[in-house]
């Protein structure tokens, strides 16, 4: 394929379902694993649509994260705004990275995350008798998955919850494809001076939160400076409501549309962990993928990417594909965990560090709808409501239900 013939991305999903891929990806993926595509300023790079190299691609060194070099694939104006800025942890390359990594795994253990489990279900409870006094109908995002997602990261991240609105607010912006570089950056340096303010008060009057104790692991000579710290926070902020909020709503979303499937899980709530990875596999929210910048030549699916060319990991793609799962494009909540390696959380030394506590937030919730609330049913069809096709992380606006 020529480079003029390359097709745009990232593609919007038009004329289809919701909760379906473009049906630009599957073209792609069916035409080979890797392809050429134009971005946004005319510049290309390789996407990548097939998962056997999607998980190649994430765990291939020569592939950076690194923002700062040179043909580094944004996808946007606004994204380019971090370009010359200190990069956080989860643009930095290891060494640097496994620096904050070790720094942060032992906050998120299976063990931890599952001991918040009672807590979390006394939130969800909270907050599902708000809804039933608010409604029918009641909005499930507003009442539930977004506050929700707030509620339980800024507890552990010892943040008070009434600055919630702030970091929502500067999220919105910061992760809007079509905000420009210079509202991006407001929004950045708001949270930032927000965030520092707020670990110099953790330094002088540390609790038992998690901003806490990385204040207390502070050491400039170990590489780990308040700059980079206030940087972590912030990723652990927008992260922690920003995806795993959507998540929940588009798992909603899925099992209404499909309703033999929700049908299936009242019946045998035995079934929900499964059902989760299931429901992370069919709505992958990351729409854009993962970028790359290749630091040296390789090839990935018979494909030669030189020293310098940008890469892009399409989940949403790879997660639909057809030599990795049966019957890709349905959603079946009985699907076996062995069969189900999705790509939801990525894959390899960068993936997601909060997937122990999405994945309780996300159970906590379904079952909890699915006990008290068997007959949840949408007051829309999914075509007719409004979804965040602007932004990085997909979801609807708004989830009006009805029961």
């Amino acid at each position: 394929m020529s480079d003029t013939l390359a097709p745009s991305y990232p593609s919007p999903r038009v004329d289809g379902h919701p909760l379906d891929p473009s049906p630009v990806l599957g073209k792609l993926r069916e035409q080979g694993p890797v392809s050429r595509v134009r971005l946004y300023d005319g510049s290309h790079a390789w996407l990548v649509t097939r998962h056997a190299e999607a998980r190649q691609a994430l765990r291939d060194a020569r592939l950076s994260v690194d923002s700062r070099t040179p043909g580094f694939p944004f996808l946007s104006a606004a994204q380019t705004e971090i370009r010359d800025m200190p990069p956080t942890f989860p643009r930095m390359d290891p060494p640097d990275h496994s620096v904050f990594r070790r720094l942060l795994v032992p906050e998120f253990t299976i063990k931890r995350m599952e001991a918040l489990r009672p807590l979390i279900e006394s939130d969800v409870a909270v907050m599902l008798d708000r809804l039933e006094a608010a409604g029918p109908p009641g909005d499930l995002t507003a009442l539930l998955t977004l506050p929700l997602a707030s509620l339980v990261i800024c507890r552990l991240l010892g943040i008070p919850y009434e600055d919630a609105e702030l970091f929502q607010t500067r999220a919105a912006v910061m992760t809007n494809q079509t905000a420009t570089p210079d509202e991006v950056r407001a929004a950045r340096m708001d949270m930032l001076g927000y965030l520092q303010a707020l670990l110099a008060r953790k330094a002088e009057e540390p609790d038992d939160d998690l901003l806490s104790r990385m204040v207390a692991q502070e050491d400039e000579a170990a590489g780990v400076t308040r700059r980079d710290l206030v940087g972590v926070a912030m990723i652990l902020m927008f992260g922690g409501h920003e995806t795993t909020a959507h998540s929940t709503a588009l798992g909603v979303l899925d099992l209404m549309d499909n309703r033999d499937q929700w049908e299936l899980l009242r019946e045998r709530p035995g079934l929900i962990p499964g059902a989760v990875e299931e429901l992370l596999r069919h709505h992958t929210i990351l729409e854009t993928g993962l970028p790359r910048i290749a630091r040296a030549d390789l090839t990935l699916g018979g494909v030669d990417i030189r020293s310098g060319e940008g890469v892009l990991v399409s989940l949403v793609a790879a997660n639909r594909d057809e030599g990795a799962f049966t019957d890709a494009d349905r959603l079946d909540v009985s699907r076996p965990a062995t069969a189900n390696r999705h790509l939801g959380f990525g894959f390899g030394v960068h993936q997601c560090l909060g997937q122990p506590l999405a994945r309780v937030e996300m159970q906590a919730s379904l079952a909890a709808l699915l006990r008290r609330f068997p007959g949840l049913r949408l007051v829309k069809e999914p075509r007719e409501l409004e979804f965040r096709g602007q932004m990085a992380v997909y979801g609807p606006t708004s989830l009006p239900v009805t029961w």
